[in-house]
């Protein structure tokens, strides 16, 4: 990483070639792209002939792959105990140390960024002991500064009322230690709110509906008043900072219409006049389909989750799968997240875009919700989601087209490169690969077997 900082204050140029591009807007495919970077930004977008290559410039050569941009998910949980790590996740979270969790938390992390994700919004982690806002922020700025390699990070802070469903993701409500974990009423959400964001969240969930992960709670459960609602989101917007909302239900979306959130998560139940009220308000939708799998229920299983949550995931699936059809239908902005943790396991984030294609969606429409409507709904659209002149150089080389086969962006083998703001943290093709998890690395051993 020295070198690689050496190299940038000294105006580092590098040249990628390549056989096809997809820019991210969902326009035409360019063939034989050329692309300058200079330092950590785009210089110039053209193709072979017409780009002049600046002397004394780093060539990569990825003339034989497609080039996409580095790749968002919106909802994932990096320091949740997944199955990788723990064969019973309940034990996990009351025996596990925070400082042994910030390293598979880094570790979860970079199993994502191996795939080409190379922004992470992670949705926080509630613990007995308290949030773990302040260890995600010191990964982020670890990573940001160069000590780690890793994806870029946008971390979140809670505000959680008493009972509501993020509360209930401990697996016993009644067993809590921090006193800060819950909050009730509008002044003492508006207080957790500023609090978190002291801590340095770059922006408040909360949830205003049940959902299908806890203990005994239906997913129409109201999580909070339309005050309290209303309260958080002011003092989000009042410190520039967003606001995403938890939400299985449509009374739960029209709630967070009315107080002008800044993304919805999920997509389960809804009715045509509510996401025409979304669809008014222009609020992104996160759908985090990949959660409600066969596959995810599978794992979910074998890593000790209760029967009835089990059954609960089952009997949403069919309504999840036909709300998505609607919206995306209605022309509501879809951003991709997967709400990967416990399940899906970490590195299989891609597998949500084949979900939305086997739903209606064209392959490139799914590689934009990845992209350029991801980018557009954490407001981070002037640098990062499209590969254009003056934005933030995070380029994936893909080995086939996932234009054409969604399905090629699951395949590691196919990941030939990921590079970020510049850098190349991945290459799979060159005489000198490089990687940031070891490619043969010794088993992974359980921790509650040790």
């Amino acid at each position: 990483m020295a070198k690689s900082a050496a190299k940038k204050k000294s105006g580092n140029v590098k040249v990628i070639k390549g056989k096809r591009l997809v820019d991210g807007n969902g326009g035409e495919i360019i063939n034989n792209p050329i692309i300058v970077i200079k330092d950590d930004r785009i210089k110039e977008v053209g193709v072979k002939g017409k780009v002049k290559i600046p002397a004394g410039a780093e060539v990569i050569d990825a003339s034989k792959y497609t080039l996409m941009p580095g790749m968002f998910d919106l909802h994932v949980h990096i320091a949740a105990f997944n199955p990788i790590t723990w064969n019973n996740y309940r034990v996990s979270i009351f025996e596990v140390s925070r400082g042994l969790q910030s390293y598979y938390t880094l570790f979860h992390a970079q199993l994502c960024f191996e795939m080409g994700f190379t922004t992470l919004r992670d949705q926080g982690r509630m613990l007995p002991t308290g949030q773990n806002t302040v260890e995600m922020v010191a990964l982020k700025d670890a990573i940001d500064n160069g000590v780690l390699a890793g994806p870029r990070l946008i971390v979140c802070g809670r505000a959680v009322i008493t009972n509501s469903h993020l509360d209930l993701t401990l697996p016993r409500a009644h067993v809590r230690v921090a006193d800060d974990l819950v909050a009730d009423g509008p002044w003492d959400l508006r207080r957790a709110t500023r609090e978190q964001l002291r801590h340095g969240a770059d922006f408040i969930k909360t949830s205003a509906s049940g959902g299908g992960g806890t203990d005994k709670e239906e997913p129409d459960v109201r999580n909070m008043t339309q005050e309290e609602l209303d309260a958080i989101v002011d003092e989000c917007h009042a410190f520039h900072a967003q606001c995403a909302v938890h939400c299985f239900t449509t009374e739960s979306h029209r709630m967070c219409v009315r107080a002008g959130v800044d993304t919805i998560e999920h997509i389960v139940f809804t009715d045509d006049e509510t996401i025409k009220m979304i669809e008014d308000a222009q609020i992104p939708v996160i759908p985090t389909l990949l959660h409600r799998t066969d596959h995810a229920i599978e794992v979910r299983r074998k890593c000790g989750t209760p029967e009835f949550i089990l059954k609960k995931m089952k009997k949403i699936q069919p309504y999840t799968y036909e709300s998505f059809k609607k919206f995306h239908q209605s022309g509501v902005k879809l951003a991709m997240g997967t709400d990967t943790g416990l399940d899906p396991e970490f590195g299989e984030n891609a597998n949500e875009l084949a979900l939305y294609v086997d739903l209606g969606m064209t392959p490139m429409e799914a590689i934009v919700t990845a992209t350029k409507n991801a980018a557009e709904a954490v407001r981070l659209d002037k640098d990062l989601g499209t590969i254009e002149k003056g934005k933030i150089a995070d380029i994936l080389a893909i080995d086939g087209s996932p234009d054409r086969d969604i399905t090629v962006l699951q395949k590691k083998d196919n990941i030939k490169m990921v590079m970020k703001a510049g850098g190349v943290f991945i290459d799979r093709f060159s005489d000198t690969p490089r990687y940031v998890v070891h490619p043969a690395p010794p088993p992974w051993k359980k921790l509650d077997d040790l």
